[in-house]
């Protein structure tokens, strides 16, 4: 591939990685981790072509289908960080040997998530005229607040519920209806591959969360205020960007934009259940068992990077 968004694939995996260092000594060989034996947790250095996709509306040329996406996009780079400090403060607590290599698959899939989506937000505004810092200046503010304000177990909770989020839409964007399959080709590849890396990992902030023993009142608690915020967010970067491009107030944008997202057919109107099932007595991200579209998006994405 070539392009704004295409760039050497040479960064060691120390670099993006943050979670590879001196092997911590292992006190005990209790089994923390839940992710299923035939799921692993690799990351994949890919880079994508998407320059020119990200100059009009990508996503079936519906300019609000498109801007929830780039929206979306906008509150990654901060977000990954984030989990990936929240994750990385336990380690050294957790003792078993298969939950730290999936921490270190954790932080390197979330490193090189970061970094292409900071690649695309940065390629959108530029290409767009939209103001990154107001875009996303208000999330990391909030999540620098929180960083310092919230205790590390708190912070961790956020982690798992937004992870809730992300395995939710993981499994839309995966599904063989998904809103994905009528996206320009490199940007369906983009998305595919986060959420399938996304899956892949659901489990493990989780994991950590209950060895470090984090609570089923905080876990749920935290959820209702995370919802909140993630709903607050994304809808300030879609007012920002339809403000911009000049159709905040095309109505008909809105009424089938809506429809297309939560309609009976609509991006996301399978998501209602699985993400209320996380606040059931003794959820646990794996009994969502999505291994299944895991196989099938590595079947397709050996064809395409044979």
């Amino acid at each position: 591939m070539s392009g704004n968004l295409k760039h050497s694939n040479s960064h060691t995996a120390s670099a993006i990685d943050p979670c590879i260092s001196d092997a911590v000594s292992v006190a005990s060989t209790a089994r923390q981790a839940s992710t299923p034996s035939g799921v692993g947790i690799k990351p994949r250095n890919r880079s994508h072509d998407i320059a020119a996709a990200l100059q009009g509306e990508w996503l079936n040329d519906d300019a609000f289908l498109t801007a929830v996406f780039n929206g979306m996009s906008i509150t990654f780079p901060a977000g990954e960080k984030f989990f990936i400090d929240s994750v990385r403060h336990y380690r050294q607590d957790i003792t078993d040997p298969v939950l730290q290599e999936h921490i270190r698959g954790f932080c390197g899939q979330e490193g090189f998530h970061r970094r292409e989506h900071q690649m695309y937000n940065e390629t959108l505004c530029a290409a767009r005229g939209y103001d990154l810092e107001k875009l996303e200046g208000k999330l990391t503010r909030r999540l620098a607040w929180a960083q310092k304000n919230l205790s590390p177990i708190q912070n961790l909770a956020i982690t798992v519920a937004i992870e809730h989020f992300t395995a939710v839409l993981s499994e839309l964007l995966l599904s063989s209806d998904s809103v994905m399959n009528k996206a320009h080709p490199s940007m369906r590849e983009l998305w595919r591959w986060h959420a399938a890396e996304e899956m892949e990992h659901k489990s493990v902030a989780f994991d950590v969360f209950l060895a470090v023993g984090g609570t089923e009142k905080l876990r749920t608690s935290v959820m209702r205020r995370a919802t909140f915020f993630i709903g607050l967010e994304l809808t300030r970067a879609l007012i920002y960007i339809l403000r911009k491009d000049g159709k905040l107030f095309d109505f008909k944008i809105w009424r089938t934009g809506l429809a297309a997202l939560f309609g009976e057919q609509g991006a996301f109107s399978g998501g209602l259940e699985p993400y209320k099932e996380f606040y059931t007595e003794g959820f646990h991200p794996w009994q969502q068992d999505t291994q299944h579209l895991l196989t099938e998006w590595a079947s397709e994405d050996a064809i395409e990077f044979a």
